[in-house]
């Protein structure tokens, strides 16, 4: 097969389209032939050498595709040869196959593209267990995204609304700021010409955001906790503003206030497994009956992964990049 390789870390020229051997499932695991896979942030990190797969993953970048089941491997139930699937991945989406386990593995929703599907699992899931299984985000209460027309915060945006939150975002354009205003944003602010603290207050009446989803880190993170809510949580999956910032402990006391901090690849299966099966019981619905829908930018060959790193590094984009595997 063929898979996208780094021999050395670097610039999107980088990423080569080479050859290598095919991936066998082990106990517990499905063959998948990949259809399409996705770009996050944490793929360039990857490419960069700042984020190594865990241990006994595959090396290929990609953190999510979707294809049909080729192989099971022992112990496999539930599912069968040719299924139509998408996955959650420690790496390897880049690629022609790759195993995944199978509790990692969800059905392609009805009405979704098969290849459109590759832009779920990654996204799907970290809103989820963020938002909902850590910061426990309400009806009625405020969610607060930054970055709301990337693939992570248009997934934000609709999952908060089919479940009655009101939900402010953060972006940089007129157009993004549109893009999220049509998936449901009610509270939209361009982080180039307004503070967001103040316009989240202004926006809740002096009150504050219930729940932020932040990917900035240290930049935003003294901003952040002045825009929470009493009994405010903060979640933070990025730390595309820099990893070391100053809190204000008695700000975070005065407020009541919870901050957590996750990721989602180096979970141990169980874990991910756990977050995949809520998925399929609280979201997958919601796809199915059309209500949640994948954001996707545009599709380009898998062995063009360096053009496609480069529109998500200049974000020049507006929900998901894919990659199609020929």
């Amino acid at each position: 097969m063929h898979a996208i390789t780094i021999p050395e870390p670097g610039g999107p020229e980088a990423l080569v389209w080479d050859e290598v051997p095919d991936p066998v499932p082990g106990e517990g695991e499905a063959l998948v032939e990949v259809v399409a896979g996705a770009v996050n942030r944490a793929d360039i990190l990857q490419r960069q050498g700042f984020y190594d797969p865990p241990a006994g993953a595959s090396p290929y970048p990609g953190l999510e595709c979707s294809g049909r089941i080729t192989a099971l491997g022992q112990g496999v139930s539930g599912w069968s040869v040719g299924d139509e699937v998408c996955a959650l991945l420690s790496g390897g989406g880049y690629a022609e196959k790759v195993a995944v386990p199978a509790g990692q593995l969800l059905p392609v929703p009805k009405g979704v593209d098969l290849r459109q599907a590759a832009a779920l699992p990654e996204v799907v899931c970290t809103v989820w267990s963020n938002v909902f299984m850590v910061a426990h985000l309400r009806p009625g209460e405020t969610l607060l995204v930054h970055g709301g027309s990337s693939g992570i915060g248009t997934m934000a945006i609709q999952l908060a609304k089919a479940v009655g939150a009101r939900v402010a975002v953060t972006a940089g354009t007129r157009e993004k700021l549109e893009r999220c205003a049509a998936l449901g944003a009610d509270v939209l602010i361009n982080y180039r010409e307004q503070d967001f603290v103040a316009e989240i207050r202004q926006a809740t009446d002096g009150a504050g955001a219930d729940v932020i989803l932040d990917n900035m880190g240290a930049k935003y993170l003294d901003r952040n906790v002045q825009a929470l809510a009493v009994n405010g949580r903060l979640a933070i999956i990025g730390m595309q503003g820099g990893i070391k910032g100053e809190l204000n402990i008695a700000a975070l006391l005065n407020k009541r206030a919870a901050i957590s901090a996750t990721s989602l690849r180096a979970r141990p299966l169980g874990e991910k497994a756990a977050i995949v099966a809520a998925v399929r019981e609280h979201v997958w619905p919601l796809l199915d009956a059309g209500h949640v829908r994948p954001v996707v930018d545009r599709e380009l060959p898998m062995s063009e992964a360096g053009a496609a790193h480069r529109v998500v590094e200049e974000s020049g984009h507006i929900g998901k990049v894919l990659l199609v595997a020929p």
